[in-house]
C-alpha cells in the first residue's frame, strides 16, 4: 500500500496516489521480470510501456527501466491506470469541509474507493483531486448502489479519533429506502441476523447462529396504491448488504436492488434502475472539537404509486 508519509513516495497524480511495492531481500533478473511475475494482474507489455513512460520509480526517485538488475529490499512506485474506465453521468456533493473532516453527498452507481473497473471515477480520487487533499481517506463506506451521506477524514493525525466513532458505535446512522408495504408486518420494529459471505462473493446471506447484525426499522408512509413504502433503517452494526439483506428476509426487498433477493444486475451503461436505498443523515459528538455534528443528505428519494 502506499505510505504518503514516506520522504520519497511520488505526489499524487490525477486523485492518484501511487501504490508501493517492497522487494524481498533476494532475487534474480531484471526488475521487469520481478514486477511481471509478483503482480501479473499487469501484462509484461503494460510494465514495460510504464517503465518507459517513467512511471515507475525507486524509493530514490530514480526511474526503474526494463533492464535494471533485481535490487532487493528496494521500494518500487508505480501509478495504477485503467484501459478503459466507465464514465458516469453523475457528480457528487461536498456538503462541509474543515481541517478534519470532509462530508460528501454521493450519487448513486459511484464507488466511495478504487475497485475493478472503477479508478477515477470514484468518490475518494474525485475529491482528492478536486480539493487536493492527498491523505483524504473515507472513515466508512456504502455500496456503490446506494446514494448519500459519506464522512471522509482529512489528515492522519486526527483519523483514529473518528474511526473509533463507528468502531465504539458513537454515531447515528439513518437511511431512507422504499421497498413493499406488508399489511400483515407491524412497525417499528427490529431485525437482528448472522451475517455471512455467500459462495458469491459480492452477496452476503444470513445463517444459522449468534446475530452480528442489527437493525432498527420504521415505517413512515405508504403509497397511495398501497404498493409502495418509505422506510426509515438504523444500522446498528454495519455489515456489508445488511439493510438490503434485512429488508429481503421480511419479504420487502428494497426497490431495484440487483443482487437481494435474486441477482438481476443492468447491463453496463444502464443508470434507469438506481437502488432504493438512501444514507440519509449522520450524527455525532466531534471527538476534536467537541461539537454536536449532523449531517443531512441533499438527495431524496421518491415514493411513486
Amino acid at each position: 500500500m502506499h505510505n504518503p508519509h514516506h520522504p520519497h513516495a511520488p505526489p499524487m497524480r490525477d486523485g492518484v496516489g501511487p501504490s508501493c511495492v517492497v522487494l524481498p531481500s533476494q532475487g534474480q533478473g531484471s526488475m521487469l521480470d520481478f514486477l511481471a511475475q509478483r503482480l501479473p494482474v499487469v501484462t509484461r507489455d503494460e510494465w514495460l510501456q510504464r517503465m518507459q513512460a517513467g512511471d515507475v520509480v525507486d524509493e530514490r526517485g530514480e526511474p526503474v527501466s526494463p533492464g535494471r538488475p533485481f535490487e532487493g529490499s528496494l521500494r518500487v512506485y508505480y501509478y495504477r491506470s485503467l484501459p478503459a474506465e466507465p464514465a458516469l453521468p453523475f457528480t457528487e456533493t461536498v456538503l462541509y469541509q474543515d481541517e478534519h473532516l470532509v462530508v460528501a453527498d454521493k450519487p448513486h452507481f459511484m464507488p466511495v474507493t478504487p475497485s475493478g473497473r472503477y479508478l477515477h471515477n470514484t468518490l475518494l480520487v474525485r475529491l482528492k483531486r478536486q480539493l487536493g487533499l492527498p491523505e483524504l481517506s473515507p472513515l466508512h463506506r456504502i455500496d456503490r448502489d446506494t446514494a448519500g451521506l459519506v464522512l471522509l477524514s482529512v489528515q492522519q493525525r486526527t483519523r483514529g479519533a473518528y474511526q473509533a466513532l463507528f468502531r465504539d458505535k458513537q454515531i447515528t446512522k439513518h437511511y431512507d429506502a422504499i421497498a413493499p408495504w406488508r399489511e400483515d408486518l407491524v412497525f417499528p420494529r427490529e431485525h437482528m441476523s448472522r451475517l455471512e459471505e455467500s459462495p458469491q462473493f459480492f452477496r452476503m446471506q444470513e445463517v444459522p447462529g449468534e446475530p452480528n447484525s442489527h437493525t432498527q426499522m420504521q415505517m413512515l408512509e405508504v403509497a397511495r396504491s398501497g404498493a409502495w413504502a418509505r422506510y426509515r433503517l438504523m444500522p446498528i452494526t454495519g455489515k456489508r448488504h445488511q439493510l438490503r439483506i434485512h429488508m429481503a428476509a421480511l419479504g420487502l426487498p428494497l426497490r431495484n436492488d440487483p443482487f437481494y433477493p435474486v441477482v438481476n444486475d443492468p447491463p453496463e451503461g444502464d443508470y434507469s434502475r438506481p437502488l432504493q436505498l438512501l444514507a440519509r443523515s449522520l450524527a455525532f459528538v466531534d471527538p476534536v472539537s467537541g461539537a454536536q455534528r449532523m449531517f443531512e443528505s441533499r438527495r431524496r428519494l421518491r415514493l411513486e404509486d
